[in-house]
């Protein structure tokens, strides 16, 4: 959806879209009873300034920030194609089609449990970080930095 006014982003788990590394939108789940609320953000016109992590804006990359009622066609139509695949197919393909838009495996890591390597993420969508020692550790939740 992003990728086509910015299409050198790049996914960091387990929210966010990066453009050079820049926070750019970002994507937000909650449980609801039996329901999952999602909740997306797009930084179009504006970006915050001075935080803990780079930011940046659709506005800033192109020199203008698009219509927020096309963007969100797109975005809505994108959303309701994977969330059908993964209904037909399973996790699957959107956890391939994950993995492709991602930082590269290797990419050295920050998270909560210290730092390691990005190793993927496994079936259920939990990141997979490698420890200096070659052990594995499964991620589900928390903040998680690229180096």
């Amino acid at each position: 959806m992003v990728a086509i006014y910015a299409p050198a982003t790049q996914i960091k788990w387990p929210n966010d879209l990066l453009f050079g590394g820049a926070k750019l939108a970002g994507i937000l789940l909650e449980r609801q009873d039996e329901a999952v609320v999602v909740g997306f953000g797009v930084n179009l016109a504006r970006h915050p300034e001075a935080l803990d992590r780079p930011a940046t804006s659709l506005a800033a990359l192109s020199g203008m920030a698009p219509e927020p009622g096309p963007l969100l066609e797109i975005l809505a139509r994108n959303f309701s194609r994977w969330l059908a695949r993964w209904r037909q197919e399973g996790p699957a393909p959107v956890l391939s089609a994950w993995l492709e838009a991602a930082h590269p495996i290797g990419t050295p890591l920050s998270t909560s449990l210290g730092e390691g390597l990005f190793d993927g993420i496994n079936e259920a969508g939990a990141l997979r970080l490698r420890l200096a020692d070659g052990s594995c550790r499964l991620i589900h939740a928390g903040d998680v930095f690229p180096l």
